[in-house]
């Protein structure tokens, strides 16, 4: 006997068929009120998140973090789709709107609370990668205006990457043969008179 017969004959074992992912909503829900925070930096020089994976051309934004909207990055989504329709491609997405966006009403008074809950949100760094695509057959200029179409539907400022681009690390392309290492170090050589010239004097003993 199977160790499964009391399942039923129609229920299968298992799924080859991921199950659908709502990006624009986590699954835990509406639980406790988020702190409204700042969008992360890597202040210590990572370029997480700033290349393309999985596709083969991505969007980037490249002027400033903020906090995008969930709508806004629905009808971004949608957006694409619709320049896009009729050719055979995959859309990956890179963020997700996981942050809850509370508000309260015009002219009220101070206190009594942080509000009720208005939208979801996601907070971008810059130069993360947002949307990915791949495509049999399909024009990189076609992908390019399909992307600034939704560029032009998100606040900031976007730019069009492609599978193999270098990293982004902050505002700064790591290219030219310069590499990771090179770019944490100081901008600025002081010479060795300089930099032994700021150090405390010691008092003989």
């Amino acid at each position: 006997t199977s160790p499964f017969s009391f399942l039923p004959l129609t229920r299968r074992q298992f799924s080859t068929t991921p199950c659908p992912h709502n990006w624009l909503a986590p699954k835990r829900g509406h639980s406790q009120k988020n702190r409204k925070g700042r969008p992360h930096v890597p202040t210590g020089g990572s370029t997480k998140g700033t290349t393309v994976v999985w596709g083969d051309y991505g969007l980037r934004m490249r002027d400033h973090d903020r906090r995008v909207s969930a709508k806004q990055l629905s009808v971004a989504e949608e957006t694409i789709k619709r320049r896009l329709r009729g050719e055979r491609y995959r859309l990956f997405t890179r963020v997700c709107a996981n942050i809850g966006v509370y508000t309260k009403g015009n002219e009220v008074r101070m206190g009594k609370g942080k509000g009720s809950f208005d939208y979801w949100a996601a907070r971008v760094p810059v130069s993360r990668i947002l949307f990915e695509l791949k495509g049999d057959n399909l024009h990189e200029q076609v992908v390019r205006d399909a992307f600034r179409l939704a560029g032009n539907k998100l606040p900031g400022l976007y730019e069009f990457a492609r599978k193999g681009d270098p990293p982004v690390m902050g505002i700064t392309k790591v290219e030219g043969g310069s590499t990771l290492e090179e770019m944490k170090k100081p901008r600025v050589k002081l010479p060795m008179d300089a930099t032994a010239g700021r150090l405390p004097a010691t008092a003989a003993t």
